[in-house]
């Protein structure tokens, strides 16, 4: 491929010298695998790597399908849950789903023999099926239990059933990140078979090269719902923490949007602006596993209660190092509660030595709480908000004169 017909692509691949000539799918691919793939992950030395050093067509599409699951294989990307198709594994990811939702039992079921089976719950219940009719609907209600379709191509591959301990329908944020949830179980599972299956292609010495662009096309779709049920799960998150904290307004996405209008006043490039944003998101994802009565008590806490809310940081720390793709937003979010003057937790760190994108997050988190209305008081006005944390020394001088310059009416 000549230098000039390279400038055009739309990816690193698409622009490389070391795509292999002569198969026009090969350029489609390399435009796909561009939109999947981050951009830190592409570079000119895994363009060459999976073309150029192939002796043949055959080498060279195992090469790219050893490099497709070794990305994007279950293991690396859905660590989310933990995701293994253990009962431990089930019985725990009930119990998480369980605290996130605030509700009383969670259980999970997977297609075994033609029947939905009870493969793990949050409850001591075991040993028998369900029937749910779907209706075409990724939910369903009974009573006072939500069921949550894991919905594949060709069938329901499982369903997360939930009650609430109030006999109410599942409250409509929580809903939408168990379907999220749902919809990273039943890709997991997708992913894990597509797997199983390069495997076998990759082992054999006569695989057939058009089975082998087949099921390269098929992973590299797979690759792109993956991407966007990974992102839509963050979102849906973000909101359920929101909900649960009894904000009348969208506080994690609120801090998010100011926290990149500052970063575009101070003049930061856009990957670093896009973590920063990820981290104003989810500074309090911590807060998904405490349950909503904490946050209605008008600030008076037990001091269990308290401790339990102090901890959230290290919780959704932990929480985070399990999602690859945002793992590079845990040291802002590890360091949100450091203070500008040396007050803060956890390591009393003070000024510049605190990351700046934890400085931003920190304020910009201040200020959406101040000029946002509680159970327990009405919001303050923007001005209010800028004068309070001016005189405070808590925050960096120099990102609170950014948020003033960017929410001046």
């Amino acid at each position: 491929m000549k230098k000039d017909e390279t400038k055009n692509g739309v990816s690193l691949f698409g622009q490389s010298e070391y795509l292999m000539d002569g198969d026009p799918l090969e350029e489609i691919f390399a435009l796909n695998l561009g939109d999947f793939v981050s951009e830190h992950l592409i570079s000119e030395d895994l363009a060459k790597k999976i073309s150029s050093s192939a002796k043949d067509k055959r080498e060279g599409l195992k090469n790219q399908l050893k490099e497709l699951i070794s990305i994007y294989s279950s293991k690396n990307t859905l660590r989310v849950l933990n995701f293994d198709s253990s009962h431990a594994a089930y019985t725990s990811i009930a119990n998480t789903v369980k605290q996130m939702v605030d509700a009383s039992v969670c259980r999970i079921y997977m297609l075994q023999d033609n029947k939905m089976m009870l493969v793990g719950a949050s409850d001591e219940n075991t040993g028998h099926e369900i029937c749910v009719n779907f209706g075409g609907k990724d939910f369903a209600f009974d009573d006072d239990t939500t069921y949550v379709a894991m919905r594949t191509p060709a069938h329901i591959a499982g369903v997360i059933a939930i009650q609430t301990s109030d006999n109410k329908i599942l409250n409509k944020e929580y809903l939408k990140l168990v379907i999220s949830i749902a919809q990273l179980f039943a890709t997991s599972m997708e992913m894990q078979e597509q797997v199983d299956e390069v495997n076998k292609l990759i082992a054999d010495v006569n695989a057939n090269v058009s089975d082998m662009q087949h099921l390269r096309a098929e992973l590299t779709a797979l690759i792109g719902d993956l991407c966007d049920y990974q992102q839509n799960f963050v979102v849906e998150l973000a909101k359920a923490v929101d909900t649960k904290g009894q904000y009348k307004v969208s506080h994690s996405q609120n801090t998010a949007n100011l926290a990149r209008l500052v970063c575009k006043e101070l003049g930061l490039n856009e990957k670093t602006t896009d973590l920063i944003y990820y981290a104003g998101l989810l500074q309090n994802i911590g807060k998904i596993t405490l349950p909503e009565r904490i946050f209605a008590t008008n600030g008076k806490l037990s001091p269990e209660e308290l401790k339990k809310v102090q901890e959230h940081i290290n919780t959704g720390v932990n929480l985070l190092m399990n999602i690859n793709f945002l793992s590079e937003v845990v040291p802002y979010v590890n360091y949100q509660t450091e203070r500008y003057d040396g007050s803060g937790k956890p390591e009393g760190l003070k000024g510049q030595s605190i990351p700046l994108g934890s400085r931003i997050i920190a304020a910009a988190d201040a200020f959406s709480a101040m000029t946002s209305d509680r159970p327990y008081r009405k919001a303050m006005s923007v001005e209010q908000a800028v004068e309070i944390m001016m005189a405070d020394s808590k925050w960096d001088p120099v990102v609170v004169e950014a948020i003033a310059k960017v929410t001046k009416p």
